[in-house]
């Protein structure tokens, strides 16, 4: 992670909305008006046309070979959607008319032409990253992590239970914080020996007190490419979290983000193999003993959820099945019916040493029948427009129903393959977990938490 001083403001400076992506459009649109009117003014109307004309060209060859690699030969393993793709256009769009005007003029108008080209770049990479919602600052970019290490906090274990924890609140005797806080934190590899980066911790108010009660945990994972920051710097976690402790006397779960993979590009499959390391034992053994000997935790399986969103997503459901002990709920977004990085054949004989049934073992589905029946919890949710795991959502959900799970699945309107999907899906789960391990009134059906966010979500059957 990258650690800064005196750049913070840079570091926190919003690239998906504000005022960084509104001045590099605004630069935009400003350059190509003042390019054409340039040109109109001196007479060379027809080179305005034959501009536009290679900006549609631009614009049509574009958008065709970005959904020939989203669409056409799924380059990247799910389909972009038609969003990024009409933004894709729009860059080649821009991109054309600016490079056949630098080649069409002279003068400061070429200079500008030409200047314009990698601000084209620019704008339509800040418009696909907002529509992903996968970097929101400038210092999410390169990682920053500005959070304290979680030993300055001085952390108590668990002395009072749920119940004693709000007749306190209630009789003023305790007054908690009126905000949870994130941390880094370094989580040993015991056992695995896995090469991990460090892991990014919230706790909520009643956690930072000094008799805290004991709390349900959240371990949440990224996405690939991703780091443990991801999952905080990316979702609305944070203020679905704080919005509950506020109405709960501070009560919310400890969520803890580890990583999965041990370097941005990294797919570990979140198993033990010979390839990346024994990610499967850090996350079954290593991360949950962590947890439970610093923080104050539960200790039982019903009040711990594994969860992510994309390659996270697909580790918690490959994990939770195999470990029911550990994980007594799964909240996964967008993940996929297997862990994936490359083809079958090759993943198990670089990963498993030409071990077949191995790989297998990780598949959701064939650790969910393996593990039948099992009293476990699932949460699945999946973008609207992302076709490929709203099928995967099904067909899993389909499977851990019949295996005696109780499964709630939900479509998140208006979202692809992104964050948008996963704050979605986060907003209605997270309140009805925390009711049902306990932290709040008795749930009730989950249908109800998603009748609150309709406009977002569409309760899957």
């Amino acid at each position: 992670m990258v650690q800064a001083t005196g750049w913070d403001a840079v570091y926190q400076t919003h690239i998906t909305h504000g005022w960084l992506p509104y001045a590099v459009w605004a630069m935009l649109g400003v350059g190509l008006v003042a390019l054409a009117a340039a040109q109109i003014a001196a007479g060379k109307r027809r080179n305005v046309v034959k501009q536009a004309v290679a900006a549609l060209v631009c614009a049509c060859a574009g958008g065709a070979i970005t959904w020939f690699i989203s669409d056409g030969i799924v380059l990247f393993g799910v389909e972009l959607g038609w969003q990024v793709i009409g933004a894709a256009a729009g860059g080649f769009f821009l991109a054309g008319a600016f490079i056949a005007a630098a080649v069409m003029t002279r003068g400061w108008k070429r200079v500008l032409a030409i200047a314009m080209v990698p601000l084209t770049v620019l704008g339509a990479g800040l418009r696909i990253n907002a529509i992903y919602g996968e970097f929101q600052t400038v210092g999410s970019l390169v990682d920053y992590s500005p959070y304290p290490p979680l030993d300055s906090a001085h952390v108590s274990r668990a002395t009072v239970s749920v119940a004693q924890w709000n007749a306190q609140v209630r009789s003023g005797s305790v007054r908690p914080e009126t905000e949870g806080k994130l941390f880094s934190a370094t989580i040993p590899a015991t056992r695995s020996g896995f090469r991990a980066r460090h892991a990014v911790v919230w706790l909520p108010p009643a956690a930072l007190a000094a008799h805290p009660p004991v709390l349900p945990v959240l371990v949440m994972l990224s996405g690939q490419p991703g780091s443990p920051t991801r999952f905080f710097s990316a979702s609305n976690a944070v203020a679905v979290l704080t919005r509950y402790a506020r109405e709960h006397n501070g009560l919310a779960p400890i969520v803890i983000s580890p990583d999965q993979n041990t370097g941005m590009m990294t797919n570990s499959l979140c198993a033990d193999t010979t390839k990346v390391g024994k990610a499967q034992t850090y996350l079954t053994q290593d991360v949950p003993d962590w947890i439970r000997a610093t923080l104050p935790a539960s200790v039982d399986a019903a009040d711990w959820v594994i969860g992510g969103f994309s390659q996270g997503a697909t580790c918690s459901t490959q994990l939770a099945p195999n470990f029911p002990a550990i994980y007594g709920n799964v909240l996964a977004v967008d993940g996929e019916l297997a862990p994936t990085a490359g083809s079958r054949q090759s993943m198990i004989r670089d990963y498993f040493g030409g071990d077949a049934a191995a790989y297998d073992r990780q598949v959701p589905v064939n650790a969910i029948k393996a593990h039948a029946p099992s009293r476990q919890v699932m949460i699945l949710g999946a973008g609207a427009r992302d076709h490929t795991s709203l099928a995967n959502v099904v067909t899993i959900g389909k499977a851990a129903r019949e295996a005696g799970w109780t499964v709630h699945m939900v479509k998140a309107t208006g979202s692809g393959h992104d964050w948008h999907a996963v704050n979605a899906t986060f907003a209605v789960a997270l309140p009805w977990l925390c009711d049902r391990m306990g932290l709040g009134a008795t749930p009730a059906a989950f249908e109800d938490y998603a009748h609150d966010h309709a406009q977002k979500v569409e309760v899957l059957q």
